[in-house]
């Protein structure tokens, strides 16, 4: 138990301010980038006409989620968005599932991560939004369906943000903070491995599902 909350963070000094960084989570985020490159040069680099085990796993994924992407928005922004939701989606899958193998720790159960990925998310759906409205007729948006509306409809569009990462935060944290519980009042012997295999292979993938395709939702919103 003496490991809940305990973060190990390297702290730089600017001036007045410091910058505090979470070395545990810098890890395990490029641990699990360097394994999404090492899988994705494997699907890659032996492709062939009767695909191997891993080339049929990559195309499932990229191509259920082309698709996902593609009744959403259009082919047209399909084409230009549907790698990014299949990075996205690939990511927080092994960002969730990676804290099932010992001493490893799931990025997205630091706040900062899925906070870093809705915004990113925002960012690109208003800049879609942006583009295809044009600004006049975007801003107008948000004055509908009167003036006084503005407010209301901003803080609106802000709470996406804050609605989109917290259910991924809560739920990564809360999984992990209850294996933890559990594992020390049944000296992990009894319930743990279950709870891993809920928690982090089936909630894991919900979660990244559910973040990814409110994602996606968010940007065809724009778009329209």
């Amino acid at each position: 138990m003496q490991e809940l909350g305990k973060i190990h963070q390297l702290i730089i000094n600017l001036g007045a301010h410091q910058a505090a960084f979470n070395l545990e989570v810098m890890l395990m985020t490029w641990i699990v980038m360097g394994l999404l490159l090492v899988f994705g040069w494997l699907c890659a680099s032996r492709r062939t006409m009767m695909p191997g085990r891993l080339q049929v796993i990559g195309e499932l994924i990229v191509g259920q989620l082309h698709q996902l992407t593609e009744d959403a928005m259009g082919k047209r922004l399909a084409r230009t968005y549907s790698p990014l939701i299949c990075a996205l989606f690939m990511f927080l899958l092994i960002s969730n599932w990676i804290g099932i193998i010992p001493h490893m720790e799931e990025p997205s159960k630091d706040l900062n991560t899925p906070l870093s990925l809705g915004l990113m998310g925002f960012a690109i759906a208003h800049y879609v939004g942006i583009r295809t409205k044009g600004f006049k007729a975007y801003i107008s948006e948000y004055f509908a369906p009167m003036f006084f509306m503005m407010p209301l409809n901003l803080i609106g569009e802000l709470a996406k943000i804050v609605s989109i990462s917290f259910r991924l935060f809560g739920n990564i944290m809360g999984g992990s903070i209850i294996i933890l519980v559990v594992s020390y009042l049944t000296y992990n012997i009894l319930l743990p491995p279950f709870l891993y295999a809920f928690f982090g292979l089936f909630v894991g993938a919900i979660q990244a599902f559910v973040f990814t395709m409110l994602t996606i939702v968010y940007i065809a919103t724009q778009a329209k």
